[in-house]
């Protein structure tokens, strides 16, 4: 499951899409909301979440079998 970006909480920095090793934001514009390119291609690393400056613009929704392994 792709990450979520809250549009109201996000300032567009992007450093999301630096961050992303898989490049699941492809394509986002500079100075724009980041947009999800390749969603199936996320690995749930997190780097997003935890490199964003602003905390609740970015969340990860995590697969069931995967809620074994993550903590």
């Amino acid at each position: 499951m792709p990450p979520i970006i809250d549009k109201n909480q996000c300032i567009a920095c992007g450093i999301c899409v630096n961050i992303c090793p898989q490049d699941v934001f492809f394509g986002s514009k500079r100075k724009k909301v980041p947009k999800i390119t390749y969603p199936e291609e996320c690995w749930h690393c997190n780097a997003c979440v935890l490199d964003c400056p602003q905390e609740g613009a970015i969340r990860l929704r995590i697969p069931s079998p995967m809620l074994i392994c993550h903590k």
